[in-house]
């Protein structure tokens, strides 16, 4: 990331519209209209969405991007101009050139003169047996854009975080050596990235606020970094130190937050309640990025196919029985089972239930072989056979399919100088960026010291850990994080002592056999678990019914364990009494 111009002094407000391909239609007519921007940003890309674009661009060649935003920017790119709003985003997918055409295309149609750029260089050469190949750019190719006077800015895969550091790089002039800047924005865009998550959505103490239609969120970032997150006034939701904490834990791990930009260090973030709905963000160092850039790799695992069984009543553990039994001769009869067979009784009924659905357990058949035929109808046809005789009472809870593909995520690295990373200027003119000459190979900080421990006298009570503290969890190919977060000071003093990874792994059973790692980030009174495995292949081969982790968190916040009388009484969460 080379300078970009003069230094400027006032903060650049930038907000997110979207978090996800298929967040909220009309975000970028409320963004656009619901306050001051800069620049509006959305993230389209996740490493499910490179698998779908994958499909897509296997059907077309000239697919291979998200539709939506140019169907969002049927009404927002008037709405944009009108306001001298900048727009960047990743929709570009697997072809930004496309859908930059595209936008040009509508732009001329609506008469709206806006001036088009986009980012490449991400798409790599892609291995036998994967659909997609894409290096994760950071955020030079986005300032060169904007730089030259571009008012969209498309990109392919680039890091999340690369929608704020290139808006901020261009508008500050920061050069590559400035690692505290970048890193402070890099955190910026980490919380801006998922939209609502960072305004209340998906947050663990949502019963205290009004979370029916959260605002997106806004950064007003500073030239030294420095931010507020925000959100437009009158919108729902609400920003306070707990919902950027939970974002900043999400899907991260330790206290070094690598990137192509710059290494952002989590454990020096300090965050203060500036004011309703303002968190500051303060006191990011930076160090130089890694030599290496992330490439994500997507391919069709093979094929996979489910049946869930209704079960009602009584004897629910032996009609479970009686109906993997019948499978395994079918299966016997057939020549062959698939693969992978695997089983899960789902305990959801209750004893004298007033209700079918109350009184009704599910029976979780998933099997997955290289073979379709192996899991189309000799799965589907044995559950219809079964019909008529297995089970008292027996039904399914929708009709057996023929299955579907399914697909793996990897992660691999590349030395970043064999990836190009252009930027397509407005006029045409391809600019190639160099990665920072000065880099830094990543290894794990040093772990912290732990607060004082409460004093052992008091009393305890068991009850939920959900009562003093508040947790997220994400995915990160196949494996999960959960970063919990402790509800004041002295409640941190007893989590960071309380919460061991073997304490973890005795509340979370299916993490016992899995490798478990422990991050301490005192300044957020914060752990930060990496699970390792517990998704499998990723959420694309949907490993477990959960894929992406998302309720982790909160089965371990439902956890009951012996808790200080002291803590519970001063808990300010009183939502979350169980």
């Amino acid at each position: 990331m080379t300078p970009t111009g003069p230094r400027r002094t006032g903060p650049l407000r930038i907000g997110n519209a979207s978090g996800f391909y298929g967040d909220r239609f009309d975000a970028v007519r409320e963004m656009l209209t619901g306050g001051p921007l800069d620049v509006l940003t959305g993230d389209y890309l996740a490493e499910l969405t490179m698998l779908i674009l994958g499909r897509s661009r296997l059907k077309d060649p000239t697919h291979g991007y998200a539709t939506t935003f140019l169907r969002q920017l049927e009404e927002g790119l008037g709405l944009a101009h009108e306001r001298g709003v900048k727009i960047v985003t990743n929709a570009g997918g697997l072809n930004p050139a496309g859908l930059a055409d595209a936008v040009r295309e509508l732009a001329q149609k609506a008469g709206v003169p806006v001036r088009v750029a986009h980012v490449e260089g991400d798409s790599l050469p892609v291995p036998e047996g994967f659909l997609t190949a894409n290096a994760y750019l950071g955020g030079a190719g986005i300032a060169a854009c904007l730089t030259a006077g571009a008012d969209v800015v498309v990109t392919g895969r680039v890091t999340d975080a690369a929608l704020v550091t290139g808006p901020a790089a261009a508008h500050f002039g920061w050069g590559p050596g400035d690692h505290d800047a970048l890193a402070g924005a890099v955190v910026a865009g980490h919380v801006l990235e998922c939209g609502t998550q960072a305004t209340g959505g998906n947050y663990s103490f949502f019963r205290g606020h009004d979370l029916r239609r959260p605002g997106f969120p806004v950064a007003e970032i500073h030239a030294d970094g420095s931010s507020v997150i925000t959100k437009h006034d009158g919108t729902g939701g609400v920003v306070d130190i707990g919902t950027v904490t939970a974002q900043l834990l999400y899907e991260t791990g330790g206290a070094r937050y690598a990137g192509p930009d710059v290494t952002a260090r989590l454990d020096t973030v300090r965050l203060a309640q500036e004011g309703p709905d303002r968190v500051r963000i303060s006191g990011v160092r930076g160090e130089a990025p890694p030599p290496t850039l992330k490439v994500g790799l997507n391919r069709l695992g093979g094929w996979r196919n489910e049946v869930v069984f209704v079960l009602t009543g009584l004897d629910i553990e032996a009609k479970a029985r009686l109906v993997k039994d019948q499978f395994a001769e079918s299966f016997a009869r057939s020549g062959g089972q698939p693969a992978e067979v695997r089983w899960e009784l789902v305990r959801t009924d209750r004893a004298d239930a007033d209700t079918e659905e109350t009184a009704s357990a599910l029976l979780r058949l998933v099997v997955r072989d290289q073979d379709p035929e192996a899991v189309g109808r000799a799965v589907s046809g044995a559950a219809i056979e079964l019909a008529l005789g297995s089970y008292p009472g027996f039904h399914v809870t929708a009709p057996p399919g023929k299955g579907a593909p399914y697909g793996v995520f990897e992660a691999t690295y590349v030395p970043a100088g064999e990836v190009p990373h252009v930027a397509v200027l407005p006029d045409g003119r391809r600019e190639s960026q160099e990665h920072p000459a000065r880099t830094q190979p990543l290894r794990e900080a040093a772990e912290p010291p732990l607060p004082e421990p409460l004093p052992s006298s008091g009393p305890t009570r068991t009850a939920p850990l959900g009562r003093v503290a508040g947790a997220r969890s994400g995915d990160k190919g196949g494996d999960a994080n959960v970063g919990v977060w402790a509800v004041g000071d002295d409640a941190w003093r007893w989590l960071a002592h309380e919460l061991t990874v073997e304490r973890f792994r005795e509340l979370l059973p299916e993490t016992a056999d899995l490798t478990v790692v422990r991050h301490v980030l005192p300044n957020l009174r914060a752990l930060n678990f990496v699970v390792h495995g517990l998704l499998g292949e990723g959420v694309a081969a949907q490993h477990r019914f959960d894929p992406q982790a998302k309720a982790v968190g909160e089965w371990l916040r439902s956890r009951h364990l012996p808790i200080p009388v002291s803590l519970l009484e001063a808990a300010h969460a009183p939502e979350v009494n169980a």
